[in-house]
């Protein structure tokens, strides 16, 4: 499959902020990305006024295998595999390690930023964890040069 995007920035909904400053990154340096929360108006459900913690409330008590997450699923899923590497922003809930397997067994280059909870062998299929945004934009840099 053809990369159509350099990287998937992957994370969990109520860590938003912190993800959206990371784009900014990405954007800094005109490098391409697909982040589940650029497609946010096209969700189908929730609305502005409603908190991240309202929203993701709402997301979860959507039945498994409703149109809403299937599609949901089924975009952010396309999005990883036609991405070339692979950025986790911690804090980060299950489905985004689960992504961050995906993008190992794929054989994509895997990332991360900040702050683990504990060590664990499985995070090894992280090339490097930057601490901060400073070592991550030092890397774009690089990368982008």
């Amino acid at each position: 499959m053809e990369n159509k995007y350099e990287f998937f920035i992957a994370g969990r909904n109520r860590n938003k902020e912190n993800i959206l400053k990371i784009c900014d990154l990405f954007d800094k340096y005109n490098i391409s990305y697909y982040c589940f929360l650029k497609n946010e108006d096209s969700w189908g459900y929730g609305n502005k006024n409603q908190t991240q913690e309202e929203k993701q409330r709402e997301f979860e008590s959507l039945d498994l295998k409703s149109d809403i997450v299937l599609n949901l699923f089924n975009q952010d899923l396309e999005g990883e595999k036609s991405s070339k590497n692979f950025l986790l922003v911690l804090p980060a809930g299950k489905a985004a390690h689960i992504e961050s397997g995906i993008a190992y067994g794929l054989g994509k280059k895997c990332y991360a930023i900040g702050e683990y909870e504990a060590t664990d062998t499985l995070y090894n299929i992280f090339e490097k964890i930057f601490d901060n945004e400073n070592q991550l934009e030092e890397f774009l840099k690089e990368y982008k040069g």
